[in-house]
């Protein structure tokens, strides 16, 4: 299935992203720019999960999972959790 290759790229960057917050959370102190960096992981993570869920909602409902897109920062940043 090549649609399900396209959501196993998201998860393998989803998983790529949480390694890289998890070695950050480890650090004994944080600098300003791994706090910067750790934000930024969160919001990339939020609009990774985000489109994950429109792929897999979309296919659900008999369309294409490619229409999905990656929402801005503004809007997954908004969501309730």
């Amino acid at each position: 299935m090549a649609k399900e290759k396209n959501d196993d790229s998201v998860l393998n960057h989803i998983n790529d992203l949480v390694k890289e917050e998890e070695q950050l959370y480890g650090k004994n102190k944080l600098t300003v720019d791994d706090e910067q960096r750790l934000n930024h992981l969160k919001v990339q993570l939020d609009q990774c999960w985000d489109l994950l869920r429109q792929r897999r909602a979309l296919r659900e409902f008999g369309e294409d999972p490619d229409k999905a897109k990656v929402r801005p920062e503004k809007i997954v940043e908004n969501y309730e959790q």
